[in-house]
């Protein structure tokens, strides 16, 4: 996974193997052992490499492109899968992203939507802490 990932991020980036190696301080035949799955970065180079794409640290080491059928996501945004809509609407979010945005039973969520970005999903105490703070700036 991280050699497959490490290939992706570099020629999305537009990066050569030297031109990476060189930004972290390693040869480019080091690097070429980590794309391959010969060897693996330590902790601090792959944190640098995850930082230079903009990764989070985990999805650089574990993404997996053919189980999830996107591309590895920028830091901070997520990628949860395809839900399927029953016949009465509903829908199962996934528990990674329960997990992540700590979403319990019983907590209500705002359905948010945009003819032309589609539908957003959004906690309501969230929203409306945030409605409250705008009021309390102006």
């Amino acid at each position: 996974m991280l050699g497959d990932n490490l290939v992706y991020l570099r020629k999305v980036n537009n990066l050569s193997q030297e031109e990476l190696a060189d930004n972290i301080g390693v040869s480019r035949q080091t690097l070429s052992k980590w794309e391959t799955g010969e060897s693996a970065p330590d902790i601090l180079k792959s944190k640098q490499l995850a930082e230079i794409f903009g990764v989070s640290l985990d999805d650089l080491v574990s993404f997996q492109k053919e189980e999830d059928g996107f591309p590895i996501p920028p830091k901070g945004k997520h990628i949860f899968g395809l839900v399927k809509v029953g016949e009465k609407g509903q829908i199962v979010l996934p528990a990674k992203a329960r997990k992540i945005f700590k979403i319990e039973p019983g907590d209500e969520i705002l359905v948010l939507g945009d003819e032309g970005q589609g539908i957003a999903l959004v906690k309501s105490k969230s929203f409306l802490d945030m409605i409250e703070n705008l009021r309390n700036k102006n």
